[in-house]
């Protein structure tokens, strides 16, 4: 079962690294992670998108603060929580794809972010799911180039991740 967990941890060197240590020496695989300063410069906020058994998540979970660095670890899929990835795609437009891809773009509420006499570059957020359609929807053969953030979450209402 995939998992978002969001990290709070001091922002100094090495800190990234200890995490993603941590994984690899478990044997843990990050499907994505995004970092961020929070709006307190001393911290920063880690989100890891990751699978595996509640089992296998509480564990990370337990090893995640036993790191020094690391102020709060929270699984946001135990509650509600919003999920939203980037992405950045460049497709072939030349002649008629032209206006399917500008078509395929107000479908999707994405914007055309850059254009050329061959291509359109298009932004597009939401969850994977949605992105994923998307990269579903467009002719394989038009995609040029693709870009991916990975994930953020944050959760629902009142709960808030703070130390």
């Amino acid at each position: 079962m995939k998992h978002i967990i969001a990290v709070l941890l001091e922002n100094e060197p090495g800190a990234l690294s200890r995490v993603v240590d941590l994984f690899a020496a478990r044997g843990y695989n990050i499907e994505s992670l995004s970092v961020a300063p929070t709006e307190d410069d001393s911290l920063s906020r880690m989100t890891i998108v990751t699978t595996g058994s509640d089992e296998v998540i509480e564990q990370i979970t337990k090893h995640l603060n036993r790191l020094i660095d690391v102020v709060k670890v929270v699984d946001l899929t135990e509650a509600n929580y919003i999920e939203r990835e980037l992405m950045i795609i460049k497709l072939r437009a030349v002649g008629k794809e032209r206006e399917e891809m500008k078509r395929m773009a107000d479908i999707f509420r994405g914007r055309i972010i850059d254009v050329t006499d061959k291509t359109y570059t298009i932004e597009l957020t939401g969850d994977e799911a949605k992105l994923d359609a998307f990269i579903q929807a467009v002719e394989r053969t038009a995609i040029l180039e693709t870009v991916r953030t990975g994930a953020s979450g944050i959760s629902r209402g009142e709960r808030v991740l703070r130390v």
